[in-house]
Order: structure tokens, then C-alpha cells, then sequence
């Protein structure tokens, strides 16, 4: 009654003295209504003081409430003897010890049960974070290679997924009418401006080629040849491997087609998947170990550059990228990687984690008195 704000509301307690048993009620209103003898008796009763009766009684702390057995708790007699799982002599529970949660142990039965004792101590604390990565391409290293007007491949030079390319390198000749023309179109402003490479003429029909993505190398050849060619060369935007290949030799191409797409290996990113729980400790900048599942004796030493501001709805984990070089080519995408880091929380008060016993919504640790 003293706990229930229902009571301080207003609501009035009553007994009822020609009834067995529990004889009390509680109703929202002063006035009577007797529900043990109903309409026999409407108006029996007295109201009670319930906060008088809540008073607590006081116990002797000495006096046992029951005995039990320290290896299974749940045994629990009112007397003595032993207990009917392993035969150990049951120990006695005082009602002073249910108040205080104090269980007495003794020397022999620590020593059957196993119970060790360590000090609660302050000391440096380091929470290892541990995560799976996978390589992933440097996408700021990504080209592709595609054209601006529609045309007949020609002479394919790179003609395999993996292949290495350089800078400059010529993938493939196009034969594109649209290309024709414009040569033609700028060697015959040259023709009528006697060369002169200043007229606006003549620097609109170049400004044409570099448009079709002709580099000025090419465009100075045509001019010192005098003649157009058929077919003009396509080359390598960067340097790097040919990851997606899209054309064969004869094939007609529109503009806007994705023909090839390079990456460069030399850098490559490492995408780590980390637990929800685990983000608050992650930090741009923060230095992380890298190994590999086919070569666990080498580490790769990196930094995450970057958090990625979602989760992934399937896991729930966060995204992280570690960049790391790869001069040699070890590192390849789509490899799997063991990525670890270490966040120091400085001094904590520590106990073993043997000694924390986990019971649901509570985590509970004995202390040696």
C-alpha cells in the first residue's frame, strides 16, 4: 500500500470480519460494497490503515530460513543433511544472509568446487575490434573506354580480359564514317586558309576531332599527312589490367558502349564489414592489421580512410575502407582478408571474465568477503 500510488489516489481498504480466509479489499470509493457475502450482506466491514500493517517486522538476521547445497542451489530443505545430487552436507541460509546476499562458503568445499579468488584492479584496457574484409578495386583508378560516334571495330590489339595495358597503348582501330568526314572536313579548312592554324575555321574543325576524343598527337599527324585515314587508333586512357572486355574483332560499336573498363592494381581498397556494436570505436585515421586467410604469417599495415554513413540492412554492420599499396600485385580483388585493430580506453577497473556470470538482463561477479 505504501508502494502503489493507487492507494494515495484515494482508494480505501476493507475488512471483512464473518468471512474465512483472506478478508481484505480494496475499492476505488469510500462507500462499502461487501464482495465476499455480496447481497446477503452489503454494508459489512471496517476500513483498515494499511500503512500501520505495511510496517516491516523485524527478523532475527541469526535465524535460518533454509538449508542448501553450494554446488546446486536449487536444493533447498528446511533442515539439515545432505544433498540428493552429490551427497555434500547441506549448509544453512540465514534470513540475514537473503537480506545481504551473502553466501558462506568454506575452505574445503572452495577447494572441491573449484572457487578461485583475483583482485578487482585498475589497469590499461584495450578492446580488440575484429572484422572480415574483401579486396575491392581503387575506384578512383577506374577508366572505361567508349566512343562518341558509331563505327566498325578493326585491328584488335587488346583482345583479352587480365591483359596489362599502358597509358598510350593502342586497343583496337575504329573505321567510323562520321570520323572520315571530319578529317576530311579539317584538311580541307586547311587547305582554304593556307594552313593557318589560328583561323577560327580551321580551329573549329580541330576543336571537332578533340570533341571525338582524337588526342592533339593524332590530329598533328593527320595535318602533316595531308591525307585522312580509313581507320584511326583508339588508345588506353590509364594504366592498369583489363577487368571488363565488350568487343571482338568486326563488331559494330554505338556511341555511349562501354568497350573496355581498366583499374589500376598498384592501390586497392579493403572494405571491412564491422559489427553495429563496434562503430563507436572507429575512427578515421585509426591504424589497422591486415592479414590474409592463404598467407596468415604475413601482415599488411594500413589506415582506415573512410566510414561509410549506412548500414548494411541484411547484417546490420557498417562499412569501413582501408587503402593499402600493391606494388607487387598480392594483394587481388575479391580476396577475402582478417582485418583487426586495437581501441585503447585507458585505465579501467578489471576482473577476469571467468569471474562475471551472465543472468539474462544482469551481470553479476561474487565478491570474497
Amino acid at each position: 500500500a505504501q508502494h502503489d500510488p493507487r492507494v494515495a489516489e484515494g482508494w480505501t481498504a476493507f475488512e471483512c470480519p464473518m468471512t474465512t480466509g483472506y478478508r481484505r479489499w480494496m475499492q476505488p470509493d469510500a462507500e462499502m460494497a461487501n464482495p465476499y457475502m455480496g447481497t446477503r450482506m452489503l454494508k459489512c466491514g471496517s476500513p483498515v490503515d494499511l500503512h500501520a500493517d505495511a510496517e516491516p517486522r523485524p527478523t532475527d538476521p541469526q535465524a535460518i530460513a533454509y538449508y542448501t547445497c553450494p554446488m546446486h542451489p536449487s536444493v533447498r530443505q528446511s533442515g539439515p543433511g545432505q544433498c540428493p545430487i552429490c551427497g555434500m552436507d547441506l549448509t544453512p541460509v540465514t534470513k540475514g544472509d537473503l537480506a545481504s546476499g551473502i553466501v558462506t562458503v568454506d575452505e574445503v568445499r572452495r577447494q572441491r568446487i573449484g572457487v578461485k579468488v583475483d583482485e578487482v584492479r585498475k589497469a590499461p584496457f584495450t578492446i580488440a575490434v575484429r572484422a572480415v574484409g574483401m579486396v575491392k578495386y581503387d575506384e578512383t583508378k577506374l577508366a572505361d573506354v567508349s566512343l562518341k560516334v558509331s563505327g566498325w571495330i578493326r585491328g584488335l590489339k587488346v583482345d583479352a580480359t587480365g591483359q596489362p595495358v599502358k597509358k598510350g597503348d593502342v586497343l583496337f582501330h575504329v573505321y567510323s564514317p562520321e570520323l572520315l568526314a571530319a578529317q576530311q572536313e579539317y584538311l580541307l579548312a586547311l587547305r582554304t586558309r593556307n594552313g593557318d592554324a589560328a583561323d577560327p575555321l580551321v580551329r573549329a574543325a580541330r576543336q571537332r576531332l578533340r570533341l571525338w576524343d582524337i588526342p592533339d598527337g593524332q590530329i598533328d599527324a593527320l595535318a602533316r599527312r595531308a591525307e585522312p585515314t580509313e581507320t584511326l587508333a583508339i588508345r588506353a586512357p590509364a594504366t592498369g589490367y583489363v577487368i571488363e572486355k565488350n568487343v571482338v574483332e568486326g563488331a559494330a560499336v554505338e556511341p555511349g558502349m562501354r568497350l573496355y573498363r581498366i583499374a589500376a592494381l598498384d592501390r586497392v581498397w579493403i572494405e571491412a564489414q564491422i559489427y553495429e556494436s563496434d562503430l563507436p570505436h572507429v575512427k578515421v585515421g585509426q591504424q589497422v592489421d591486415i592479414t590474409l586467410p592463404f598467407v596468415p604469417e604475413k601482415k599488411f599495415q594500413g589506415r582506415i580512410s573512410y566510414v561509410y554513413p549506412y548500414l548494411q540492412s541484411g547484417t546490420r554492420t557498417g562499412q569501413v575502407r582501408i587503402e593499402l599499396p600493391n606494388p607487387g600485385g598480392e594483394l587481388k580483388p575479391e580476396m577475402y582478408a582478417d582485418v583487426s585493430f586495437e581501441v585503447n580506453r585507458g585505465e579501467r577497473l578489471q576482473v577476469p571474465a571467468s569471474a562475471v556470470i551472465y543472468t539474462g538482463p544482469r551481470r553479476l561477479v561474487f565478491v570474497d568477503l
